[in-house]
Formats: structure tokens, C-alpha cells, sequence
């Protein structure tokens, strides 16, 4: 999924747009319409899917070749799969370590729309329906964003680095993030509740507190399911998808770097991997498997 500058644009609005449904509570006065009452995050749970559906419907628009639009299925599929391993159990969340090297490997746009399909199926698959949902896709759909965005150079080792580095990071950002729309309405009278109008620093301690008392544990699970996934999984699950990319129609891969690049051993270039003959395919067909003509 090719982000156009248009589409860029789209995708970056609609992430501010999102950021202000998530951190309202930090912002408004108090003698906002938002300040009073649980209506604000109810409201805003109805809006959200509406800046989603822009944002996708722009990315959809940019094209989306089919076997991107399969691999993305077969993707969600599977992550929603993952999560429901860890259903009911404390901070253990299967889902996110799939996203951020899918994201990695595929790109900002894909890693976006995945981390909410991704979202979306699980909550199907495991009854999570809910006005959070709207809330937890946009936070997964900015994992995989965040992870397409990551510095392109690092690979082998450093490069699993830093995508453990980053899925501890994301990991406990989703957290805070979910807990920006629950803390209003939680039960007010105590020294973690949101109290509307007050200062900036006095809410976004109570935010802090509110984070620490209530999911800490299952954020700093999420964190560690999520590092471990990157650390064992990620090398092999890097180069299957690095390989599907390269064996399909899709365009070079949103991480390709000089590595890449045809090597003295490879004849004509076309063949990353150098295990393909060079030279025109007596089958006649074209590179990547598609009929010629």
C-alpha cells in the first residue's frame, strides 16, 4: 500500500484527529460541553470509525494489488488467531509482535491498516465488541505505523534490537492510550480519578497513577509477550515475509535497503535470493510468476 503525499496527508490528519479523541481529557476546561459526564468517549467512539473509514477508503484508493489485499487477509487472520491465545491471561497479548514486524517489512500504510483489521477480527472472533474497539484499532494501526516508519538501515541483529526496543515502547504506549479513554469513566472521589478542568500536570498525574494501579501488570506483560515474540520469532518471520514480497507482484519492499540490491554473484539482478536461473523464462512468463503479454 503505496502512501501517496495525499495519502500521507490523510493518514497524518486523521492521526491528530485521533491523538485529540484519545487525550481530551488533558485538554478541554472546565466549563467545556466535553468536561462533564461520560458522554465525550461515547461520542468520539462514534466518530472514530468514520476517520477510519476515510483514511482507509484513501489508502484503498492508491491501489491495492490483490495479492497485497490476500496476504493482508491471511495476516489479520492470523494475528487474530494469536490473540486469542492469550485470552484471559494477565499482560500476555500475542497479537502485537506479528504487527510490528509485518509493519516493519510492508510498509506505514500497510502496518496501519493491519494493526486495525488485525483489531477488528479478534474482537469478532473473541466477543470484544465494544465502544472501545474504535479506540484499540486506531492504537494497534499506529504499532504498525510507527514500525513502518523505523530507520531503514538496521539489519540482522541490530535490527531485531531495535524492534524489541520498539515493541517494549508500543507496547506500553497502547496501554497508556487505552487507559486515556477508560480513566473518565472510572469512578471519581479518589486521587487517580480525572477531574474535569484541572491543570494539565495534576491530571496527567492522576492519569499515571490511575495507569499504575489499574494495568500496569498487563502492560508490562504486553511489553514483555511482545519483546520476547520480536526476539525469537523476528529473524525468521523477517525473512518469510521479506521473501513473499520479493516472490509476488507486489512493489520493492518499503524496507528495501542497498542489501537488497543485485549482488556480483546474481547475473541479472532479478533474482534477490539468487537461487532463480537468469534469462528469459521458457514458460513465458513474466518475473514474480505473472504470464507475459
Amino acid at each position: 500500500m503505496r502512501l501517496r503525499p495525499r495519502s500521507a496527508l490523510v493518514l497524518a490528519l486523521a492521526s491528530v484527529a485521533g491523538l485529540l479523541m484519545f487525550a481530551w481529557p488533558l485538554l478541554v476546561p472546565a466549563g467545556a460541553a466535553l468536561a462533564g459526564g461520560a458522554g465525550a468517549p461515547l461520542l468520539f467512539a462514534l466518530l472514530l470509525p468514520l476517520v477510519l473509514a476515510v483514511v482507509l477508503a484513501e489508502l484503498a484508493d492508491g491501489g491495492i494489488e490483490v495479492s497485497a489485499l490476500a496476504l493482508l487477509g491471511v495476516l489479520s487472520a492470523v494475528n487474530a488467531g494469536l490473540r486469542a491465545l492469550g485470552a484471559g491471561l494477565v499482560g500476555v497479548e500475542t497479537v502485537f509482535f506479528l504487527l510490528v514486524l509485518a509493519g516493519r517489512v510492508l510498509g506505514p500504510g500497510f502496518g496501519f491498516v493491519l494493526g486495525c483489521t488485525s483489531l477488528l477480527a479478534s474482537a469478532v472472533l473473541t466477543a470484544g465488541v465494544g465502544p472501545w474497539l474504535p479506540f484499540q484499532m486506531v492504537a494497534a494501526g499506529w504499532v504498525g505505523l510507527g514500525a513502518g516508519l523505523l530507520p531503514r538501515r538496521p539489519r540482522g541483529r541490530a535490527e531485531v534490537a531495535l524492534l524489541t526496543g520498539y515493541a517494549v515502547v508500543a507496547a506500553l504506549g497502547f496501554g497508556l492510550l487505552m487507559n486515556l479513554w477508560g480513566w473518565p469513566l472510572a469512578t471519581a472521589g479518589t486521587g487517580a480519578s480525572y477531574v474535569a478542568g484541572a491543570p494539565l500536570g495534576d491530571n496527567l498525574g492522576r492519569l499515571l497513577l490511575y495507569s499504575a494501579l489499574t494495568s500496569l501488570g498487563w502492560d508490562v506483560g504486553r511489553a514483555v509477550t511482545t519483546a520476547v515474540g520480536v526476539l525469537l520469532a523476528g529473524p525468521a518471520v523477517l525473512a518469510g515475509l521479506r521473501r513473499v514480497v520479493r516472490r509476488t507482484s507486489f512493489a520493492p519492499p518499503a524496507d528495501a535497503a542497498p542489501a537488497d540490491a543485485p549482488r556480483a554473484g546474481d547475473p541479472a539482478g532479478d533474482d534477490p535470493a539468487g537461487d532463480e536461473p537468469a534469462g528469459d523464462d521458457p514458460a513465458g512468463r513474466a518475473p514474480g510468476g505473472r504470464m507475459a503479454g
